[in-house]
């Protein structure tokens, strides 16, 4: 996890994504089925499950799964879930938002309460972290799809506000609002669909964590990670590369 990574240190470490793949899917298939029976299941015509569906894609999601999560909206029998968003303080006094998909609030937010609390954190009002982030849209493309400069001027064209660049790959970022068309305008430019493309919160000011506290994180994430309901997380924090390389000795 290099220091100001977008990829790793904004949500969560690829390595315990793929340790997970089976929870990961699981999580998948909840937001495709969500975002199918709030919009249908024509992905020309929802850009939500456009979106749900190829970030799924992106991870190897079989075929099969996603269209039985599609299946099961149209089909009415879809369990009905909440879209909920947690925020509270996380290791270091970091910023943590938790955005979840839950069938039970009351569960949910009592799991993600006990969860902060155990890392030394806690929930708080909402409101009460979100003013440190900005809400964009995120959009990825591994490094070997262009250079540096060929994507900067393909967001750019796409109407995208800022691009970051590095050995993981490129991460394009633009308007909330703005999202579904940049993804469209860029696939179009690139001639390949993105890794993934989503909301996200983005942090202002990211603060960077000693090996102590990037441990205790690190742990928080995997156990948020853990819970079923949980979808995203987000925290404004930065891990340096030393740190990481010291942590993945461990």
């Amino acid at each position: 996890m290099a220091g100001h990574s977008k990829f790793k240190n904004i949500m969560y470490r690829k390595g315990a994504q793929d340790k997970k793949r089976s929870k990961m899917f699981s999580k998948f298939s909840r937001e495709i089925t969500v975002a199918a029976k709030m919009g249908g299941g024509d992905m020309d015509s929802n850009p939500r499950l456009r979106l749900a569906v190829a970030t799924a894609r992106a991870q190897s999601m079989p075929k099969d799964n996603i269209e039985r999560a599609i299946a099961k909206a149209e089909g009415g029998d879809a369990e009905s879930y909440d879209e909920m968003r947690y925020e509270g303080y996380g290791p270091g006094g970091i910023g943590v938002i938790v955005e979840a998909l839950t069938d039970n609030r009351n569960r949910t937010a009592s799991d993600v309460r006990t969860i902060l609390a155990k890392a030394g954190g806690n929930l708080g009002e909402t409101g009460c972290v979100g003013f440190m982030f900005d809400r964009v849209g995120e959009i990825t493309y591994p490094a070997d799809v262009t250079d540096a400069d060929s994507m900067f001027e393909a967001a750019l064209e796409a109407g995208a506000d800022e691009v970051e660049s590095d050995d993981d790959g490129h991460a394009v970022y633009s308007e909330a609002g703005d999202l579904h068309a940049v993804v469209s305008a860029l696939a179009e430019a690139l001639g390949s669909e993105p890794e993934s493309a989503k909301l996200i919160f983005k942090p202002k000011e990211p603060m960077e964590l000693d090996k102590d506290a990037a441990e205790k994180l690190m742990r928080l994430i995997d156990t948020l990670e853990d819970n079923d309901d949980v979808q995203t997380i987000f925290g404004n924090y930065d891990i340096p590369a030393d740190v990481m390389a010291a942590l993945a000795e461990e």
